[in-house]
């Protein structure tokens, strides 16, 4: 049963301590060492969404002696940011060892508050420490790069995930068939945070009772993406899929193309995050929403 304290399975299972951690074992181990240390390297982790980049970062700056600083860049974004909020803590005094700094999906800041947070990085190394997480490196700007260390957060397999949910379900006493684990694996992968606000969503009297119409709406991403990946992307085709998905609100739709985006940009990722940012603001002034996002699809086609 899901307590008080916690009413999301994602929050409530969400590990405070390396061993709890699902996979990427070699990087376990030299966070392992940081952490007996109580000191670490600046720090970037880069993977898909999903895969527990924000979890390493959280459980790092909980198990060593340090003041901490949470900013998700992709709500706080500009030079702003950098100058006010992050330069800020790190100047104050502490009564810790060390202080550290949390920079959610690093990947939206501008490359003005990258190069800024450059220069604060270099101000601040001997008080403090700066973790990054991004889903796409390549998006981090070189000089950034080179003051940290990077690590590839890698998905869990399948398997792996499955056995995790099982381990959840039997916890929470939630009945579930095999089947219904294994369709939400295959739906969502690898993102566990989806897997796991899918399961609490379509949990009703401790019984997993999947509802076919989500799953349809959630699969009709996937194969968007990959008319996207042909040679030559057809906008009837995708215009179907999107239609038979009845899709009322597209935000998680253009999360997942803006996520997914190094898999059919062909080196314009920055272009197709350009349109993404912009079609994504106008949906919400949109009566059409659909229209809004065929309108981006077109012109990702025509990339």
């Amino acid at each position: 049963m899901i307590d008080k304290k916690h009413s999301l399975l994602v929050e409530k299972y969400r590990p405070t301590i390396l061993d709890n951690y699902v996979g990427n074992e070699s990087i376990k181990s030299t966070m392992n060492q940081y952490i007996g240390q109580n000191d670490i390297q600046n720090l970037i982790f880069y993977g898909p969404a999903g895969t527990g980049k924000t979890t390493l970062a959280k459980i790092i700056v909980k198990n060593i002696d340090c003041d901490h600083l949470y900013i998700n860049a992709s709500d706080e974004r500009g030079i702003e940011t950098i100058r006010d909020k992050v330069s800020g803590f790190a100047s104050t005094m502490s009564f810790k060892p060390l202080k550290v700094v949390i920079l959610d999906e690093a990947d939206f800041l501008t490359i003005q508050a990258q190069a800024s947070l450059r220069n604060v990085i270099e101000t601040f190394s001997r008080t403090t420490r700066f973790i990054l997480t991004c889903n796409f490196i390549e998006r981090i700007i070189d000089p950034l790069q080179s003051r940290c260390q990077t690590l590839k957060i890698v998905p869990p397999s399948k398997l792996d995930i499955f056995r995790h949910l099982k381990k959840i379900a039997k916890r929470e006493d939630i009945e579930c068939r095999t089947g219904d684990l294994t369709t939400i694996v295959d739906n969502n992968y690898p993102d566990v945070r989806k897997m796991l606000n899918t399961i609490q969503v379509s949990t009703t009297d401790n019984k997993l009772n999947l509802d076919t119409t989500s799953l349809v709406s959630s699969n009709y991403m996937g194969k968007v993406l990959e008319c996207l990946q042909g040679s030559k992307p057809k906008f009837n085709d995708i215009r179907q899929i999107v239609a038979d998905a009845n899709v009322k609100d597209f935000e998680e739709f253009y999360r997942y193309l803006y996520d997914n985006s190094d898999k059919f940009a062909q080196g314009k990722e920055g272009m197709v995050a350009y349109h993404i940012n912009e079609y994504s603001y106008q949906s919400n002034f949109r009566i059409d929403k659909e229209i809004n996002c065929m309108a981006l699809i077109n012109q990702l086609i025509h990339l």
